[in-house]
């Protein structure tokens, strides 16, 4: 994974994690903001059209989940980088049949060197 492919965290994903369904909009779907969100006026639940019952978070409550998603997929860059350098299921059961954990584990051990855990 480069760095332009890192996941960035959006208003999107933060206010997808509190409702099930589309319960919001933008005003403008180009530029998603906090300024252009609004609740959808009617939504389904279960199959039905209904009132929103929801209420839009605060500007300050949703940028700081945004920034806890962000910082919870951060924290796991190493644990992505190690998983694309790491042997294969196929070279894990060769190196049984063949007899050579010992050169596995090497690899392993390498690649945990190359990407520690902060």
């Amino acid at each position: 994974m480069t760095d332009t492919d890192k996941k960035i965290y959006t208003l999107d994903d933060a206010l997808m994690l509190l409702h099930d369904g589309l319960w919001w909009e933008f005003t403008d779907w180009n530029n998603r903001i906090y300024s252009n969100l609004r609740l959808m006026p009617k939504i389904y639940i279960d199959e039905v059209l209904v009132d929103n019952p929801y209420t839009l978070p605060t500007e300050e409550e949703l940028n700081a989940q945004v920034s806890q998603l962000q910082a919870e997929y951060d924290a796991q860059d190493y644990a992505r980088k190690r998983k694309a350098e790491y042997p294969t299921i196929e070279e894990c059961v060769h190196a049984i049949l063949d007899d050579t954990l010992s050169d596995l584990q090497a690899k392993r051990q390498a690649t945990k060197l190359k990407y520690p855990k902060e």
